[in-house]
C-alpha cells in the first residue's frame, strides 16, 4: 500500500487501483468537494508524474482516452483547481510522491497496462442523484430523467414553456463549456429528433452560465448523463442500441439500499457545509428516497 496525504487530499494505492480523495482545507474547489472520492483502477490509467516546484510539487494522472465520462465531457476545459487527477504536494513530502509514482509505474509495468484508447468507460461517472443550480437554471438527474427547471434571470423565450424533463434515452450528446472572457458558458443537451441551433440562453435544452462559482458543477451533471450514453469509440453497431448504464457501474450497485444512504449522508454534509443550497438538498434526497 502507498499512500500520501496533503491538504488538498490523499491519494493511495493498493496495487490495483487508486483511490483519490479531496481534502477539507478552504483551498479545495467546490467541484472537487462536492464529487468526492475517486477510485480508478490501474487498467484506465496510461500514466503518472511527479513535477517538483521551489516550494510544492505536483502528482499527476493521465488517464487512458476515453477511459473517463468526466473527462470526455470537459473535454479538457476543466480548469485546473477543480481538476481531481493532480495533488499539490508540500517540498517535505516530495519523497513519499516519488516512491508513491515508482510503486504505480512498477504496476503498470507489471500488469503491462496498455496505454491505448479504450472503446468502453472503465469510471462509473459522479454519483447521482445530482443537482446544481447556475446560470438561468438547474438541472437534476437521477439516472433516467433530466430535469431543467428555470429561474428569474432566463429569458422569456426560453422559460415560457416551464421545466423541461428529458428522458435520457434520447439524449444523443451533452457538452459543457466553462465561460471565457466576455463569453457565456454552458451545459447542453442535444435531444434525438430536435435540432437546435438558438445560443444557450435561448435553448431549452440548455443552461446558460456566466462564470461564477458553481458553474464546474454543471461538469458533474455532464459527466453523469455521458457515463450513460454509448461511448463515442464503441463499434456503430453499440452506438445504435439504445443508451444503457456502462460495465463499470452495474445497475446492482446503483440500486443497493447500503449505496443509497451513503449517498444520503454526503448530500446531507454538503448541505450542511453550504456546498448544496436548501432547494438542491430537497431535489437530490427525494430523489434517493424514491429509489430507497
Amino acid at each position: 500500500m502507498a499512500e500520501i496525504f496533503q491538504k488538498d487530499g490523499s491519494w493511495a494505492f493498493d496495487g490495483d487501483a487508486l483511490r483519490l480523495t479531496p481534502g477539507r482545507d478552504k483551498s479545495v474547489s467546490l467541484f472537487r468537494k462536492t464529487l468526492g472520492e475517486l477510485v480508478v483502477p490501474l487498467g484506465a490509467l496510461a500514466g503518472i508524474s511527479f513535477e517538483h516546484g521551489r516550494r510544492t510539487g505536483r502528482l499527476r494522472l493521465r488517464l487512458r482516452d476515453g477511459a473517463d465520462p468526466l473527462l470526455h465531457a470537459t473535454g479538457g476545459r476543466l480548469g485546473e483547481p477543480h481538476d481531481p487527477y493532480q495533488l499539490t504536494v508540500d517540498s517535505d513530502r516530495f519523497g513519499v510522491a516519488e516512491y508513491f509514482v515508482d510503486e504505480v509505474r512498477n504496476a503498470l509495468l507489471l500488469d503491462q497496462v496498455p496505454s491505448d484508447p479504450v472503446d468502453e468507460y472503465l469510471l462509473p461517472g459522479p454519483p447521482i442523484p445530482l443537482s446544481a443550480s447556475a446560470g438561468d437554471g438547474t438541472v437534476s438527474f437521477d439516472g433516467e430523467q433530466i430535469r431543467l427547471e428555470w429561474n428569474w434571470k432566463t429569458e422569456d423565450a426560453k422559460s415560457a414553456a416551464g421545466p423541461r424533463i428529458l428522458a435520457v434515452g434520447d439524449i444523443v450528446a451533452v457538452e459543457w463549456h466553462p465561460a471565457v472572457g466576455l463569453e457565456n458558458g454552458y451545459l447542453r443537451f442535444t435531444v434525438r429528433n430536435s435540432p437546435t441551433t438558438a445560443p444557450p440562453k435561448y435553448d431549452p435544452h440548455a443552461v446558460d452560465l456566466w462564470g461564477f462559482k458553481k458553474d464546474p458543477l454543471m461538469a458533474l451533471v455532464a459527466a453523469a448523463v455521458q457515463a450513460r450514453l454509448p461511448h463515442p469509440a464503441a463499434p456503430a453497431e453499440a452506438r445504435r442500441t439504445e443508451p444503457e448504464a456502462p460495465r463499470a457501474l452495474p445497475s446492482a450497485a446503483e440500486d443497493d439500499h447500503d449505496a443509497l444512504l451513503r449517498r444520503l449522508r454526503e448530500l446531507g454534509e454538503l448541505h450542511r457545509t453550504g456546498v448544496l443550497t436548501d432547494e438542491e438538498f430537497s431535489l437530490a434526497k427525494q430523489a434517493i428516497l424514491k429509489r430507497m
